[in-house]
């Protein structure tokens, strides 16, 4: 089922030395990197400050838990080249864990874009960086209710093209795409 189903939550914050994950269980990334575009994460009051992952083991009714791993800031951080490297450091662990069957728990990973932005160079550094990954990745492209029509259409064909494939429009606020991104997280957390 979509969200209405019983979904049960456990979340916390965690830095790269203390990644505390079940190695059995399947991993979905959520990789924020505008400082604009929404995330489910706790993050810093100054935009680039977030140095920590933010984790949520969530268990749908009849399904087996998965964690939501959300990477707020990706690209964006503040603090020069050692603070860059920090975060890319971070990062890569999680893409680069090995469960006990000697693969990666995680199943896949989505770069959340503002809509309202389309083709920023911090969306294209990302993108690439997820492209060398060895997960199923894709784009969603939050606030899309705050377009009128044309732009909606414009930018979504913008960010298609600079990510070259299909983009999910979302709304948190107007719950648009919500449905549709539940099953694709299904998807990936049970294949």
């Amino acid at each position: 089922g979509g969200p209405s189903s019983t979904v049960t939550t456990q979340s916390w914050q965690a830095g790269p030395r203390s990644m505390q994950l079940s190695q059995s269980i399947p991993v979905v990334m959520s990789v924020t990197v505008s400082p604009a575009t929404d995330s489910p994460a706790r993050t810093s009051a100054a935009p680039g400050k977030t140095r920590l992952a933010n984790f949520y083991r969530l268990k749908r009714e009849g399904d087996a838990p998965f964690y939501l791993v959300d990477l707020p800031g990706y690209g964006y951080a503040r603090g020069g080249d050692k603070a860059a490297a920090e975060f890319d450091a971070l990062v890569g662990a999680y893409f680069h864990r090995e469960g006990r069957d000697g693969f990666s728990p995680v199943r896949g990973a989505f770069l959340l874009v503002d809509s309202r932005h389309p083709g920023l160079d911090s969306d294209r550094r990302a993108w690439e960086w997820l492209e060398g990954q060895d997960a199923e990745h894709g784009v969603l492209a939050t606030k899309i209710d705050k377009l009128t029509r044309a732009e909606r259409q414009r930018h979504l064909r913008e960010i298609e093209a600079h990510h070259q494939g299909p983009v999910l429009p979302v709304s948190a606020v107007s719950g648009e795409g919500l449905d549709e991104l539940w099953k694709l997280i299904d998807r990936l957390a049970n294949k």
